[in-house]
């Protein structure tokens, strides 16, 4: 799947200044994800380890399973920003095993408190790091497996999305529903 950023002039916008949308995105950035990190926190509290744990059918993640894979996604999102604020050239990047990670990491004996934390703060990380970069940073990128190229205003899209995809599961595990 390859997603598509488009810009204010790709959509046929007047005035379009992707200079001027970066830098919208970075001051927004700090802002953007704390619905989401409420979001997930409140879905999960006060849930019993058994509705948590409960995995709908063979296939999808149990509620826990998510929260747990956003945690380590979000980990994963720090270290290759890092990586290509380090490079001069794009870095390639390869595309995660995410059910590997559930498998090998036992997400279902992980602790949800401790999970959610640790997303919280490596969220508010990576949020840091957005709100302090400049125009010309913006546009530095990487070159991933599947995706191609990314910039990092393409990174700041990819996680809204992931955020949004996997909180629709998340919902959806704690129904029971795949």
């Amino acid at each position: 799947m390859k997603l598509v950023v488009a810009t204010e002039a790709e959509e046929g916008k007047p005035d379009a200044d992707t200079g001027r949308l970066r830098q919208a995105a970075a001051r927004a950035a700090p802002a953007a994800p704390h619905p989401h990190r409420r979001r997930v926190s409140a879905a999960t509290e006060g849930q019993r380890d058994a509705v948590l744990s409960r995995q709908p059918d063979g296939k999808n993640w149990a509620a826990k399973e998510v929260v747990c894979h956003l945690r380590d996604t979000e980990e994963v999102f720090g270290a290759r920003i890092e990586q290509i604020l380090a490079m001069d050239v794009d870095p390639k990047l390869i595309a995660t095993n995410p059910d590997r990670w559930a498998e090998e990491r036992q997400y279902l004996t992980n602790d949800i408190g401790k999970a959610l934390a640790a997303f919280r703060q490596r969220r508010a990380d990576t949020l840091e790091t957005f709100g302090k970069l400049t125009p010309a940073q913006w546009e530095r990128g990487a070159i991933h497996s599947a995706l191609g190229r990314i910039a990092l205003d393409g990174f700041l899209s990819i996680m809204a999305w992931h955020d949004d995809n996997h909180l629709d599961q998340l919902t959806r595990a704690l129904q029971g529903r795949a």
